[in-house]
């Protein structure tokens, strides 16, 4: 298996981690369940961490490719995933303090959700960026010609 198809494999899981947290996260503002707020964070928690699995993956599969429009694809949507891991992991600390230290004020709730939308529409950006990757420039695909059978009936 090659760092590639890891990175295609590992980038789903935060993408829906954290795409369902957010879900969570609105349904809680909207009905004020508590139940709903705990699966947001929990989601965003893991979401992170997948985020950064994804992030660690995709450097080792853009591995070797310095020059050209494919390096120039796949750099703007490393700067895209780096934006998108630091909005994770800066969304997952505040939530995680304000647990921790017991602090819920109606502000800190839309901070929260702000931070939390940001982080989502920089995941689409991302994910734009890497369907790009692969649609537009080939990247990740492997072609393999059909074999030929010289045999002569």
């Amino acid at each position: 298996m090659s760092a590639v198809h890891l990175h295609a494999m590992i980038i789903h899981f935060p993408i829906a981690l954290l795409m369902v947290g957010f879900l969570s996260e609105i349904i809680a503002l909207f009905y004020n369940q508590i139940l709903f707020r705990k699966i947001a964070f929990y989601l965003l928690l893991l979401g992170a961490v997948g985020a950064i699995a994804a992030y660690i993956s995709g450097g080792y599969a853009a591995e070797g490719i310095e020059t050209g429009r494919l390096a120039e694809a796949i750099e703007a949507h490393e700067e895209a995933a780096l934006i998108t891991l630091w909005l994770a992991i800066i969304t997952a600390i505040y939530r995680a303090a304000l647990l921790f230290f017991k602090y819920e004020r109606p502000w800190t709730k839309w901070v929260g959700i702000l931070l939390f939308a940001a982080l989502v529409g920089s995941i689409i950006n991302t994910g734009n960026k890497g369907g790009e990757l692969v649609y537009e420039h080939g990247a990740g695909l492997e072609l393999k010609l059909p074999e030929f059978n010289e045999k002569v009936q």
